[in-house]
């Protein structure tokens, strides 16, 4: 109201009721929310676990290539050397230069093969984080069922009783009326 005051409601429920006194079923609360929920951090943590190996993994990868690839220059240049003129020294060196590439590539091709080995232990974690977070899924969900069946049991009784209380009331009243 401009100019004047007016009485102010709180907005705060000070009293355990519902706001609505009609409202015959009490919402449904999952007691194992918190473990629910730890259970989706889990199953977060393990998803970034394994993007983390997935990415690691592609390193290692690329790591290969680039072994691969120095690996043939390496057996290239040695092919140059030994077709031209070279004195014991670069035919050492050029030796020397292949088995350090074939060492390289050799490195890298196990370290792709830890890589696999840790995606592969990253997405069955995955799996049983994912597992373990459907659990709480459907458990909440056969809860909520249950509450829900029970409350509508609870409430077709109710209306059952409402419908017999009507009836004997009729009856009543049919009995009166052929009385008199």
């Amino acid at each position: 109201m401009p100019g004047g005051t007016a009485a102010r409601t709180p907005l705060q429920v000070r009293f355990g009721r519902s706001i609505n006194r009609f409202v015959e079923t009490p919402s449904f609360t999952f007691r194992l929310e918190r473990v629910k929920s730890l259970r989706e951090r889990a199953e977060e943590r393990a998803q970034e676990d394994l993007a983390n190996e997935l990415r690691l993994r592609l390193r290692g990868e690329a790591m290969l290539l680039a072994a691969n690839h120095a690996a043939s220059e390496a057996v290239q240049t040695a092919r140059e050397v030994t077709f031209a003129p070279a004195s014991a020294g670069d035919l050492l060196a050029a030796q020397a230069y292949i088995e350090r590439a074939q060492r390289d590539r050799a490195d890298a091709a196990l370290d792709l093969d830890r890589r696999d080995v840790e995606v592969a232990a990253r997405r069955t974690a995955l799996q049983s984080a994912a597992r373990d977070r459907q659990v709480m899924d459907k458990l909440e969900q056969r809860q909520r069922a249950d509450h829900d069946r029970e409350w509508a049991r609870r409430a077709q009784g109710d209306l059952d009783e409402i419908a017999l209380s009507v009836h004997r009331r009729a009856n009543a009243a049919a009995g009166l009326r052929s009385v008199a």
